[in-house]
C-alpha cells in the first residue's frame, strides 16, 4: 500500500509499506478521507529530525475491508470513521474494531470522527444551557463545528467572530445570530451591546491565537465559561490572570487525553453526523490526493480565501 512519511521539512515522501496485519478485535480500514490537521501543521513546518520519518494522520474515515476472528461488528463493507493516532495518510489503517462509528450514507470526505469528537467534547465540557448568550472565536473549521452544535443548545445569541470575510459568511449561512469581523468591530463591545452590558455566558476560543484568548477575557460575563478549543502552537501565550481570578471565570481546557471521553465524542458525534443533525456540507473545502500531500498542507498553513479544511482523498479500489 502507499503511505505518506515525512521526511524533512515541509516533505512528505509517498512510499510503499505492507498492508497491517489485524488482531481478532480489529478491523481493515480501506481509507477513503484522511484529514489534514492543524495540530499537525508545525511538524511539517519543522520536520523529524535528521534521517528519522514520521507517520502523521489521525483523522479518518473508509471502508472497512476486513475483520478479525472476534469482531461480530462493524462489517466488511460498513462505512466508518475510526479513531487513529498515527498512519492515517495511508491507503490502509488497522483499528480495533470498538474504536470504529457509523458514518452514515453521506460523502465520506466529511465524516472525519475525531475532529467532530473534539467538537463534541468542548460544547459538552462548557455546558451551554438553553437561553444562554455564546460566542465562539474563530469561524474556521473547528469554529464551525462548535457553531453548529452550541446551536443544538438553544442559545439565545450566538455570535461568531473572525478577521475573514468569507468565514464569517459561511458563519451567518450557518446560523449565526451576528457576526463580527474584528478588524472592524470591537467584539466586547459588541457583546456588551446585545447582553445588556452583561458578556457572553459561555465563550469558545477556536483560532490558537493570542489575541482570541485576550478577547475571550472582555467578553465573558462574571462567573462566565471560556473554552479553550484551539490548538496553541509556537510562542507562550500570556494572561491578565488577576483579572481573570477576579472574574471568576470557569476555563475549559477543550483537549482531551482520557480515551473513553474521546470516544464518547466520537459516538455522540457520528450519531449527530448520520442521524442528519451535523450536516457537514460545506466545511470541507479543498481535497487532494495523497500524491498532493504536500500541497494539503502548504493549503493549510495559507489559508487562500474560501479555505476551510483540507482532506487528503484516496480513490476507490
Amino acid at each position: 500500500m502507499r503511505i505518506a512519511a515525512l521526511r524533512g521539512r515541509e516533505t512528505f515522501e509517498v512510499e510503499q509499506a505492507p498492508i497491517p496485519p489485524i488482531g481478532p478485535d480489529e478491523v481493515l480500514v480501506r481509507v477513503v478521507a484522511s484529514g489534514v490537521c492543524a495540530s499537525e501543521l508545525e511538524q511539517w513546518l519543522t520536520g523529524p529530525p535528521a534521517g528519522e520519518a514520521r507517520y502523521l494522520g489521525h483523522e479518518v474515515s473508509g471502508v472497512v475491508a476486513d475483520t478479525g476472528a472476534e469482531v461480530t461488528a462493524p462489517a466488511a463493507g460498513d462505512r466508518v470513521g475510526v479513531w487513529v493516532t498515527e498512519r492515517g495518510f495511508a491507503e490502509y489503517v488497522a483499528v480495533r474494531a470498538d474504536r470504529c462509528f457509523a458514518a452514515g450514507d453521506g460523502p465520506l470526505d466529511e465524516a472525519l470522527a475525531e475532529p467532530i469528537a473534539c467538537a463534541v467534547n468542548a460544547v459538552e465540557a462548557a455546558s451551554p444551557r438553553l437561553g444562554d448568550d455564546v460566542v465562539v472565536i474563530g469561524a474556521g473549521f473547528m469554529g464551525n463545528l462548535v457553531q453548529k452544535l452550541a446551536a443544538l443548545r438553544g442559545p439565545r445569541h450566538l455570535i461568531v467572530a473572525d478577521a475573514r470575510a468569507d468565514a464569517l459568511e459561511r458563519a451567518a449561512r450557518l446560523g449565526a445570530t451576528r457576526t463580527v469581523d474584528v478588524t472592524k468591530e470591537s467584539l466586547p463591545g459588541v457583546v456588551r451591546s446585545l447582553t445588556g452590558g452583561r458578556g457572553a455566558d459561555v465563550t469558545f476560543e477556536c483560532t490558537g491565537t493570542q489575541s482570541a484568548l485576550t478577547a475571550c477575557g472582555d467578553t465573558t460575563r462574571m462567573s462566565g465559561t471560556i473554552a479553550i478549543v484551539g490548538f496553541h502552537q509556537g510562542a507562550d501565550r500570556r494572561l491578565p490572570l488577576a483579572y481573570w481570578n477576579w472574574m471568576a471565570f470557569t476555563i475549559v481546557n477543550a483537549h482531551f487525553r482520557d480515551l473513553e471521553v474521546i470516544m464518547h465524542g466520537m459516538s455522540a458525534g457520528m450519531r449527530l453526523l448520520a442521524g442528519g443533525r451535523l450536516p457537514m456540507d460545506g466545511l470541507v473545502s479543498h481535497r487532494f490526493p495523497l500524491e498532493e500531500i504536500n500541497a494539503a498542507f502548504a493549503t493549510l498553513r495559507d489559508k487562500p480565501d474560501g479555505f476551510v479544511k483540507a482532506v487528503v482523498t484516496f480513490p476507490d479500489g
